[in-house]
């Protein structure tokens, strides 16, 4: 009976450590869902403000290559296509932020994709300013080109302007002119004979014996000589193998051409007209060019 009696409070002393036992695993089981649950809710947390950072970091970007854009700057198509290429990205990003939750693999692959995009941003940034820099030398240098251009242009026309004058200076120094001119006229007799005369009614040619200035820069060689003939009433007396030439800037009908040699020697040199229509009584004109411009003038007068 005392054997039983001293059992019975050992038996109560077992069940009561077992009882703290299990409160102490029910308490640490508590705890370690709390600690748990605080880890896990700091992790969301944690992930929330990530992708809300990843975001804003992808808004910056975008922005920065909308900006980099709006200069309108001319690119190559290599350019071009990392342009196209880094909107591609940013939007598959996007997607991937916009899912309702990531894992850590996936956050830790979004925030790397990040972190390269924001380098090759600033990589594209950094040649579009370089293109600009470079087109904005260019430009300069177009427009220096364009005044240089312009500047050489006008020297050449100023020069061209200069040389024509220079010519025409020249063109005018090397034309013959007379020296000394006379005109007689002659009648024909029977035998053959020239007579010089003073008479209209027998007056068949004339004689225009003239020499010419001394020229320096004149060519020595054959010179064309175009003479008009003016009668008493004003009229230019032509023939059969009359034509035009041009002279003092102007197109005029000649009574008689014939060429002469210049030597510039002082030689005197004759030229004879017969005239096709019969002389008047009055006062003749007889005009000389050679060279494009008047040689001479000088007249004579028939009873």
């Amino acid at each position: 009976m005392e054997n039983q009696t001293s059992q019975q409070p050992k038996k109560n002393s077992n069940v009561i450590y077992f009882l703290i036992v299990v409160v102490l695993a029910l308490l640490a089981t508590d705890v370690y869902l709390y600690m748990q649950k605080n880890k896990s809710d700091t992790k969301i947390v944690y992930q929330n403000d990530e992708k809300s950072r990843l975001q804003t970091e992808l808004d910056s970007l975008e922005a920065q290559i909308e900006q980099v854009n709006a200069g309108k700057t001319r690119m190559s198509s290599t350019l071009m296509a990392k342009n196209d290429s880094l909107k591609s990205k940013i939007k598959v990003l996007r997607a991937e932020l916009a899912k309702g939750k990531m894992t850590v693999a996936e956050l830790a692959k979004a925030q790397e994709d990040v972190k390269q995009l924001r380098y090759f941003v600033t990589s594209y940034t950094a040649q579009i300013e370089e293109l600009k820099k470079q087109n904005a030398t260019l430009a300069v240098e177009r427009d220096t080109l364009k005044t240089n251009l312009a500047t050489a242009a006008k020297k050449d026309s100023d020069l061209t302007k200069q040389n024509k004058d220079l010519g025409t200076k020249v063109k005018v120094a090397s034309a013959l002119k007379v020296a000394t001119v006379d005109v007689v006229a002659y009648k024909i007799r029977g035998s053959g004979k020239e007579v010089d005369t003073k008479r209209s009614s027998v007056a068949k040619k004339i004689k225009i014996n003239f020499t010419i200035a001394s020229n320096a820069v004149a060519e020595k060689n054959m010179h064309d000589v175009y003479v008009r003939v003016i009668d008493p009433t004003g009229n230019l007396i032509t023939g059969a193998d009359a034509g035009t030439f041009n002279a003092d800037g102007q197109d005029l009908q000649y009574t008689y051409k014939t060429s002469i040699e210049f030597k510039d020697d002082g030689s005197g040199f004759t030229i004879d007209w017969v005239s096709p229509v019969a002389f008047q009584k009055g006062s003749y004109t007889v005009l000389m060019y050679a060279d494009g411009y008047t040689m001479g003038k000088t007249s004579f007068d028939l009873k």
